[in-house]
């Protein structure tokens, strides 16, 4: 069995706050401590049941996760991170089937993903994954401040 089959892929909880802040930041992600990002913040997101996250462990240690919501009528992929050690084995596409499985637990069959423009390598995962960028679709923001 390689190492990639060994790994298990499950939703994270309360206790895998500081190991998925650790992926992030092993795999570039900025992430925002004092707002949306913070472990209160998170903790919330996970109880309210509108957020979930997936993560893929390796012997215990956490090396993959991408995080999961919805608005009640699309699917929303995005954060997916992979630990730069285990990039290039399918890892971010088995994370981004389990994202879809959670989202169709939840009756939805409408997946939409969140990439930074730049992320190259993101947007090629998820274009093999089957995703396309939508020609006219432009992403907005509105946001109170940097934190959040």
């Amino acid at each position: 069995m390689s190492k990639i089959e060994a790994v298990t892929v499950r939703l994270l909880a309360a206790d895998d706050y500081e190991a998925l802040i650790a992926l992030w930041q092993r795999a570039g992600l900025s992430h925002r401590p004092g707002g949306r990002d913070s472990r209160e913040a998170i903790l919330q997101q996970l109880k309210d049941g509108g957020v979930a996250i997936v993560g893929a462990k390796l012997e215990g240690k956490l090396i993959g996760a991408v995080v999961v919501s919805d608005d009640g009528r699309k699917g929303w992929i995005n954060r997916l991170a992979v630990d730069p050690a285990h990039r290039r084995h399918g890892l971010g596409g088995r994370l981004i089937r389990a994202a879809e499985e959670e989202l169709r637990g939840r009756g939805l069959s409408i997946f939409a993903a969140l990439s930074e423009a730049r992320n190259e390598a993101s947007l090629r995962l998820f274009e093999r994954e089957g995703y396309a960028t939508l020609d006219g679709v432009v992403y907005l923001s509105k946001r109170k401040s940097l934190d959040v």
